[in-house]
């Protein structure tokens, strides 16, 4: 079973439902596809055991060969070539590494070189198989990191992917093909309007979904109003307690600082199992 955990924006508490999510249950994986900001590790603290570089090909130009003949401009729908004179420029952050300009460039004056654009590490950490995406600094190419961080899903195990904030490619990415997503927000208009575009978001790739409120003052009308006039279940509240912040602050989780919310994540995986007929 394969269980993301997403939200519309950043800090609603999606990393501490996940990583406790994953503790909770036995014969666990965690991927942070959050790869832009992974810190599920901070809880799990995983013995790391393999390191990936992971590259992309980046279209360079034989000068020998080329003709300025605007045909690699042409065929980019990505506006990462332009031909100005005796000249062709590269956007790389622009390029999507489609391969289009080295196939019809008439000269083949295009080749590609491997650039790396991350790398991905993998181990063990609190019994939970583990594995997380670190983007390179200045690399604007999230969305290929987070496809091979999901390459290391372990289909024998639960997996819980700890999705990237927002509603952009990476978090399609991270999204789609699981089981059941979870959405986590709070209550507040901020986290309203942000959960919003995750519903939009993943009512149009077809995963079935639920909300988790997280810092519940118990005065969440805010969310369970649009909730009941979508109809779509609220299946867990977290409350806002001092506790809870203290932990988390030191790195430790939910599970681990009350062991009564073991079980209240046991009963959560129990009523997506239930929703999902598994």
């Amino acid at each position: 079973m394969v269980i993301s955990v997403a939200s519309g924006k950043g800090g609603t508490g999606k990393t501490t439902i996940a990583v406790n999510l994953a503790l909770a249950l036995s014969n666990t994986q965690y991927l942070d596809c959050d790869v832009e900001e992974p810190n599920g590790h901070i809880f799990l603290k995983p013995d790391i055991t393999k390191r990936v570089s992971v590259t992309l090909p980046y279209p360079r130009v034989n000068y020998d060969k080329c003709d300025f003949c605007g045909d690699c401009a042409k065929i980019c729908e990505y506006g990462a070539i332009a031909v100005v004179k005796n000249q062709v420029l590269i956007f790389d952050d622009l390029c999507h590494s489609c391969g289009s300009c080295v196939m019809l460039c008439p000269q083949k004056a295009i080749y590609e070189v491997p650039q790396e654009i991350g790398i991905i590490e993998i181990g063990e950490g609190k019994g939970v198989l583990f594995a997380h995406g670190i983007l390179k600094l200045g690399s604007t190419r999230a969305h290929p990191l987070v496809q091979e961080v999901k390459k290391y899903s372990d289909v024998s195990k639960t997996i819980i992917i700890d999705a990237p904030p927002g509603t952009s490619c990476p978090v399609v990415e991270a999204v789609k093909n699981a089981d059941f997503c979870l959405l986590v927000t709070e209550p507040t208009p901020f986290g309203l309007n942000d959960l919003k575009l995750a519903v939009e978001m993943t009512r149009e790739i077809g995963v079935p979904f639920g909300i988790v409120i997280n810092r519940s003052d118990g005065k969440d009308s805010i969310i369970f109003d649009y909730a009941r006039a979508e109809n779509i279940p609220i299946l867990l509240k977290i409350p806002m307690e001092r506790e809870i912040a203290e932990a988390y602050s030191r790195g430790i989780s939910l599970v681990e600082s009350d062991d009564n919310y073991r079980e209240v994540f046991r009963k959560l995986f129990a009523d997506i199992q239930g929703r999902v007929g598994l």
